[in-house]
């Protein structure tokens, strides 16, 4: 503790020293001379944290293999933050080099972490699409003559097997498989479950602010009582009732759980409707169309969705975002995606028991990671596109 407040101090006195520096140097230059003691010492830090970032680096590519195995994550984590940034990059420049004019002038005016977003999301998207074509093995295959509990990585001195790079899971089955197919089942249907929300959300909350009265009322009330819930507990106490209902109806877990999440996310998407066709049904045009005898299904679909479309497919990347998550946490409990599909949720659960091993076999420990950074990246990326398709409807310039 003595040595981080001394850190502190010290950081203190270089932002000084940075500020006044500047200063003498150029001659008292507008840039130095007002600026803020609190910008100087950002400066500093960032400096600082920028500087330990790359000796930490450097100490997790070390000889010592202890050493090296205290900062493996964090040198795996600047990796790939590097090869990221670098793809994202080419991505954006191939996008202004090819397509059409339109989507050319799009990518112009793209900031790094949309078409970090963007290119995320189409990898996801073909992994998903194409998973049985890609994936080595089956989701549910358990390899003959295979061991069960292969590290990732690869290398046989450390418990690896070059023919599954990512390792095995507990009974023997391919990890990289179960993730390619996990993108196909997590992804896949938290996009249908998506897509449901907002046609059974939009659709009534168009409905409400268009006709307005006992309808509205009715609608926002009943809205009212299944948002004072909290969503993942009552998820998952409808789960663990459709769990029951399941095999005495026949039907599949997983479509009840499509319709529950589906429900319980569209009140989201309601009151957003909502609140979006109350300030356009005020307008001279809806009101023209009115008298010109239109009916609710030209109100709606012609003139009050097309004005919606900007906050409501920004809310499409957030709601997805949730709906994902929540799949994934569903699946976590053991409610969720059931075995022997694929999910990354219950992947996470499966192989959470290897990250005990992360001190001495830090290899070990990535099984459980992969699934949950699988996750996280997905949500990463989807939270930058929505960010810059607010700041474009937004209509705010850079």
């Amino acid at each position: 503790m003595i040595w981080f407040v001394a850190a502190l101090i010290g950081l203190a006195a270089v932002a000084w020293g940075f500020r006044f520096a500047g200063q003498a140097v150029t001659g008292n230059a507008p840039k130095f001379r007002d600026m803020p003691y609190g910008v100087a010492y950002g400066y500093v830090l960032g400096a600082a944290v920028l500087a330990w970032l790359v000796w930490a680096y450097m100490q997790g590519r070390s000889d010592d293999q202890a050493i090296a195995n205290k900062f493996f994550f964090l040198r795996i984590a600047i990796e790939g933050f590097i090869i990221f940034a670098i793809a994202a990059w080419l991505f954006r420049l191939l996008g202004r080099s090819v397509g059409t004019a339109r989507s050319k002038k799009l990518f112009r005016s793209m900031p790094l972490t949309a078409s970090f977003g963007i290119l995320t999301i189409l990898i996801y998207a073909i992994f998903a699409i194409f998973a049985g074509l890609i994936a080595p093995y089956g989701q549910e295959q358990i390899i003959p003559g295979v061991a069960a509990n292969i590290i990732p990585g690869g290398d046989p001195e450390l418990g690896g097997n070059p023919d599954f790079p990512l390792g095995t899971d507990q009974i023997g089955r391919d990890i990289l498989s179960r993730l390619i197919y996990g993108a196909q089942n997590t992804v896949g249907i938290a996009f249908a479950t998506t897509v449901l929300a907002f046609l059974l959300g939009g659709t009534l909350g168009f409905l409400a602010a268009t006709l307005g009265g006992w309808l509205d009322q009715l609608l926002s009330r009943a809205v009212d009582v299944l948002m004072a819930i909290p969503s993942l507990i009552f998820a998952l106490l409808l789960m663990t009732i459709a769990s029951v209902w399941a095999p005495e109806l026949g039907i599949p877990l997983t479509v009840f759980m499509v319709v529950i999440i589906a429900v319980i996310d569209s009140t989201r998407v309601y009151r957003l409707a909502r609140a979006v066709g109350q300030n356009i049904v005020v307008m001279d045009y809806i009101e023209a169309a009115k008298l010109r005898g239109e009916g609710l299904g030209y109100l709606v679909f012609k003139e009050i969705l097309p004005n919606a479309t900007a906050p409501l497919l920004a809310e499409f990347g957030l709601r997805f975002c949730f709906v994902f998550l929540t799949i994934a946490a569903l699946s976590f409990l053991g409610v969720g995606i059931q075995p022997p599909l694929a999910d990354w949720g219950t992947m996470v659960r499966d192989l959470g028991g290897f990250v005990n091993f992360a001190q001495f076999a830090p290899m070990a420990a990535t099984a459980p990671l992969l699934a949950a950074g699988a996750i996280a990246l997905l949500t990463v990326a989807v939270n930058f596109v929505v960010d810059w398709m607010l700041h474009k409807s937004s209509g705010l310039k850079e």
